[in-house]
């Protein structure tokens, strides 16, 4: 079962479309530079500041949605530029900043930055350069649409991380009941099949030999049947994995080598990184030959390398299967000769 994917925030795809018509509103810094007094190149150098100042708001909601202290910081940059020219006329920049903050910079650091850019036009209260006394009262209810965006925004987002979860859960709920019911019946004929076995051990050897053999048979159905049910939803543990490899390899006669610790590896990869390492212990173990085995692991993913046969014969289910794993995290693997031996090496 595929999740559902979680609701995007509309200002992160069409945020720069509706910044684009609001910037009609910067007509204002716009005529006060036409009209402002002194050398022409002064005026020209106010106007492009204000160009800039738009542009880096559109930015914000566009390539910069990212990066958005980058964009705040231009749009700072370049009104702060225009003041010496318009005046207190930069105030009217401060509508387009608490908008840009309260959408799109990361949490908490929204809040603050919007609390004051909306503090900011208190300074017309000053009653300087004529400009309107209370641009603070268009300014604040600017400011409280843009929070309550950003908190709707955030809520629906919470809403489809929850409703993930609960699909997920429901779903693990669905395999644990189709596990119980292949177990229920491949067991019920397994404890049949051994007693009918038991009984014809010495009366009927050859029918006692053909029972033992079904049962094999359904043994190995039955583990087919939960290892395809259950398979992809079991959350590996990196710390576990790497704590049993030796052991497996031990048994099979084989030593390990381990460089480096859970802690170096990023967080968000050490599930996936986990079920690399199963496997790859699994292929050196059933294909490899090998006599010592190296695990290196690091920030950038994991390195898994033995001394035995070396490449032979085309990709396996396993390897084809770990590839495509590691490229839906966004990361590739790359096998290669270790001379002798091979070299396994997921870079996240």
């Amino acid at each position: 079962m595929t999740p559902e994917p979680l609701p995007v925030n509309p200002w992160q795809k069409w945020g720069w479309a509706f910044a684009s018509i609001w910037l009609v509103f910067l007509v204002y810094p716009v005529t006060t530079a036409l009209e402002a007094d002194g050398p022409a190149a002064t005026r020209v150098f106010a106007l492009a500041c204000i160009l800039a100042f738009a542009v880096f708001n559109i930015l914000g909601y566009g390539p910069l949605q990212g990066r958005a202290w980058l964009a705040v910081a231009g749009m700072v940059l370049a009104g702060a530029a225009t003041i010496p020219v318009i005046g207190m006329g930069a105030v009217a920049y401060t509508p387009y900043l608490v908008m840009l903050s309260a959408l799109q910079l990361p949490p908490p650091w929204w809040k603050w930055a919007t609390a004051a850019w909306a503090a900011v036009p208190l300074v017309a209260l000053l009653d300087v350069g004529g400009f309107p006394s209370f641009f603070f009262l268009t300014v604040w209810p600017i400011a409280i649409g843009g929070v309550l965006l950003r908190i709707f925004a955030e809520k629906e987002y919470e809403f489809g991380v929850t409703k993930e979860r609960l699909a997920l859960v429901a779903e693990r709920e669905r395999v644990a009941r189709d596990v119980h019911d292949v177990l229920g019946h491949s067991l019920t004929a397994l404890s049949i099949k051994a007693e009918l076995a038991s009984r014809l051990i010495e009366v009927d050897p050859a029918r006692a030999k053909a029972e033992l053999e079904s049962i094999q048979e359904t043994a190995r159905l039955a583990l087919a049947e939960v290892r395809s049910t259950v398979g992809g939803l079991r959350a590996a543990n990196l710390e576990a994995e790497l704590a049993a490899a030796p052991q497996v390899l031990a048994d099979a006669g084989i030593a390990t080598e381990v460089h480096g610790e859970v802690s170096d590896t990023d967080p968000r990869h050490r599930a996936l990184l986990a079920w690399v390492l199963r496997e790859s212990v699994t292929n050196v173990v059933r294909h490899s030959g090998a006599h010592r085995v190296g695990i290196v692991l690091a920030p950038t993913g994991l390195v898994v390398s033995d001394d035995g046969r070396g490449l032979a014969g085309p990709e396996g289910n396993g390897l084809r299967g770990m590839r495509e794993r590691v490229s839906a995290a966004g990361g590739r693997v790359v096998v290669s000769g270790a001379d002798p031996g091979t070299r396994l090496e997921v870079v996240l």
